[in-house]
Order: structure tokens, then sequence, then C-alpha cells
């Protein structure tokens, strides 16, 4: 069995110029909080860890990670990797409650976060790209921050591709504008031209429309496979 579920944990606000490049610095739009879980065979794969203090934003809703998995049926010991796309906070200030998991991540962003991953972790550091089997690669854009990276799974006969920061909101994609939130402009605007194609399927983080108005799961993808 096959299963993307999406895990929202918050909404809030953000700043129109950091969403979109070149956006409004006065304008403030919504936001969500959510992190990914995939389950592939015996696997359960996190892709980002959240955060369980709300990172500083004012959250409208919100509660812990963990406290939407468990709700889905899993607890934090059940999960087998977890896989951060970046560095920043509320992407992996939780790592410390999925101890039983391997963590995998890019080498630059590495060392900033090394001090939210619990010391007995096994921690795979990967540069360019690596692979969790033959249907998931994790990939270096440094778009976002200098070692960012995305997912991409492939199922159903599908290609989803689970954005980090990459992008914020669908809208990114639909008018090929990049985040304005980027340590490298170029590479945010390459990775829009990259993946806004009708192969992919697109995963993000802090669209306003995944599950609006409250926290919670919701199954993506299932595919059962061969009995």
């Amino acid at each position: 069995m096959k299963r993307i579920v999406v895990l929202k944990y918050g909404e809030s606000i953000y700043n129109e110029k950091y969403i979109f490049a070149g956006g409004a610095p006065d304008v403030m739009l919504p936001i969500s909080f959510v992190i990914y879980l995939i389950q592939d065979g015996n696997r359960n794969i996190l892709v980002d860890a959240g955060c369980n203090d709300g990172a500083g934003f004012k959250m409208s809703c919100f509660c812990k990670p963990i406290e939407v998995l468990e709700k889905y049926g899993l607890r934090p010991e059940d999960i087998t990797d977890v896989i951060l796309t970046h560095r920043h906070h509320d992407h992996v200030e939780a790592i410390g409650d999925f101890k039983n998991a391997v963590i995998h991540i890019q080498k630059e962003e590495y060392a900033p976060t090394r001090k939210f991953i619990p010391e007995e972790s096994k921690v795979e550091i990967f540069e360019e790209q690596t692979s969790l089997g033959p249907n998931l690669t994790i990939r270096k854009i440094g778009g976002h921050s200098a070692g960012s990276s995305i997912v991409i799974y492939e199922a159903d006969n599908k290609k989803y591709v689970f954005c980090g920061d990459e992008c914020y909101v669908r809208e990114c994609f639909e008018k090929q504008v990049p985040t304005g939130a980027t340590c490298n402009p170029a590479l945010s605007k390459q990775f829009i031209q990259d993946y806004c194609g009708k192969e992919y399927i697109p995963l993000l983080f802090h669209d306003p429309s995944i599950i609006p108005g409250k926290v919670g799961y919701e199954i993506i993808m299932e595919d059962p496979g061969i009995e």
C-alpha cells in the first residue's frame, strides 16, 4: 500500500513580499503550516517535522504535529524516516519527537539544524541527491536556502513534488512567480519553471487552501497495489 497524507497543524498570516517575488510589503496573506506523511510498504516517512512552538507566528489555530499524527492513527515511534527539506524553525523544531526515525538532510542544512536533532538519531547526509527506494528521490534545489531540497515521489502513475519552501502557494506555479523569500532568486525561478508542468503534482507546505480553518489530516493519494 502507498499513501500520501497531509498533516496540518497551524494557520497564520504572512507578508506578501515573502510569498511572491515583488509582493506588497504592506499586505498580509493567510498561510497554512503542514507536514506530509508518505506510507510506502513498511515505511512511514515524514517530509519535514514541523514545530511545537508556533515559530513566532500568531496562529489562529494550532496543535503539535504529533497530535495530528496521532489523530491519523500513528505514534511518533512508528515513523521510520524524516526528510528535512531545509533548516528553518517551522520545518525542523519538532524533529526531537521522532527519535526512532532516520533523518535525511542536505549537507549545507545540517549544521544549523543539528541543535534540534537528538544525539541518538541516525542521520543520513547527502549533497546533491539521494533516494529512499526506487520511487522516492530527494533533490537539492538551493533556492529558498543554501541547501533547501524537494522530494519527488512516484506512485499511482503520478509524480508528486513535495516543494518544501521553494514555493509557498499554488499561485506561484500558476503565474510562474517564485517566492520572495529566497537566498538565490535565479534558482527559485528555475524551480518554478522546471516543476510547473502537468506531469508533476506540487504539494505545498503553506498554501491556505489546505484544510482551511482548522487543523487535521487529509489523505491525498492511496494506491493499494496488487493484493
